[in-house]
């Protein structure tokens, strides 16, 4: 490709936008020039990209006209404030936060509906779903063609570092100071998360459920086009650094044809299937990895129409920066 296109980055010292920024160089993205944007507490830093420092602004000085796509990956705020702005300069956005609704900005994982970047006018704008409806879907995406699915069941074990980089310190702070018998002192978490389990990931509604929940039920639904699918999720954030891992139960209307799920798994794109003797985990596998492994595929214990999976994925990586990366790259070829 010979044309090259300005390209800003918002929230580009934090663990998603930072990788954003490696994964456009691994994959040759055509950048001409490169606008990495911040808060004010972060302006100043510098990122590397193409064998230089680039220099990290204030997002509230830059002029949008300067780009002609930018990848939101702060949080939802930081979109709802700049997205309308970009957009009126002429600058297309793809969304990684989840703050901006669906008949603006379709969600999109280009393995699973793709199509629907083709309907659309520029300045373009699109989302990016959350790493875990993004996991979900790629994996998913090729079973439609095997399976009638009738319900989802996910219990989705989650790594600090979706919730950033004072999630992580706080987990490597809490690991030495158990390490060395030192007391435990909490700060980011409300309790130990070092060597330990928590059963949700946020503050619960009034049913119980927490905002992650609810939002990978609406995204898996959209992305996979099937508004009315049953799906159950529990979110638990487990002690890991990077990487997130699903323990994933399908109930089907017939029973399941191993043979046949394993042969979609095999030859769909953005899925690694794991030999049926073995498991894949998130250090192990997953982390700095561009696919999401694929393990322990069998029938329910006592119900052919079920079907079991174990997922994991890098969250930061696959889930995140990749994805947006990908729905950029369609987009410029359209």
């Amino acid at each position: 490709m010979n044309q090259s296109f300005d390209i800003a980055v918002v929230g580009a010292t934090g663990t998603v936008g930072e990788t954003l920024v490696q994964i456009l160089e691994e994959r040759d993205f055509p950048v001409a020039n490169l606008h990495l944007l911040a808060s004010v507490e972060s302006a100043g830093s510098s990122v590397p990209f193409r064998g230089k420092n680039v220099r990290v602004r204030e997002v509230d000085e830059f002029d949008f006209s300067k780009a002609r796509l930018v990848f939101f990956a702060a949080g939802p705020a930081v979109t709802l404030s700049f997205a309308a702005k970009a957009r009126a300069a002429g600058c297309s956005v793809i969304d990684l936060s989840g703050a901006l609704p669906g008949d603006q900005a379709p969600l999109v994982v280009p393995e699973c509906n793709a199509q629907i970047l083709d309907g659309l006018e520029q300045p373009f704008q699109v989302s990016s779903p959350s790493p875990s409806a993004t996991a979900l879907a790629v994996v998913l995406a090729p079973l439609r063609e095997v399976l009638d699915l009738q319900r989802v069941t996910v219990t989705a074990c989650l790594a600090v570092s979706a919730q950033g980089r004072e999630a992580v310190s706080e987990l490597a702070r809490q690991t030495t100071s158990l390490l060395n018998m030192h007391p435990l002192e909490t700060q980011f978490f409300d309790r130990q998360m070092a060597f330990n389990l928590l059963a949700q990931v946020g503050k619960p509604d009034a049913q119980g459920h927490v905002p992650l929940e609810k939002q990978l039920v609406t995204q898996l639904r959209a992305v996979l086009g099937k508004p009315d699918l049953k799906v159950a999720v529990t979110c638990i954030q487990a002690p890991v650094f990077f990487g997130d891992s699903y323990s994933v139960s399908l109930q089907l209307a017939a029973p399941v044809d191993l043979a046949a799920v394993n042969a979609a798994l095999e030859g769909a794109e953005g899925v690694e299937l794991v030999d049926a003797d073995d498991y894949p985990t998130a250090v192990g596998d997953a982390v700095g990895q561009d696919v999401v492994y694929v393990g322990r595929v069998r029938h329910g214990v006592d119900d052919s129409s079920e079907l079991n999976l174990w997922l994991t994925s890098d969250n930061v990586r696959k889930g995140a920066a990749l994805n947006a990366v990908q729905l950029a790259e369609l987009l410029i070829k359209g």
